[in-house]
């Protein structure tokens, strides 16, 4: 199913308001490892990477 162009940009909108975008760089070859984890796990990159810094955020505040 084609999305519309009005559909697109309201999703861009969203994204804009609510969320704030961090890059990430890796070393070569790292990006597939990572998602061929989350692949086998079922959870996408986005929220392997989100869980990682909320539990070492987590565990180094105590």
């Amino acid at each position: 199913m084609a999305v519309s162009k009005s559909n697109q940009r309201a999703v861009a909108k969203y994204i804009k308001n609510n969320y704030d975008e961090i890059k990430v760089r890796a070393p070569k070859g790292k990006k597939a490892i990572i998602k061929a984890h989350t692949e086998k796990t079922g959870e996408s990159v986005n929220g392997f990477i989100n869980r990682a810094i909320d539990e070492t955020m987590e565990r180094e505040s105590k």
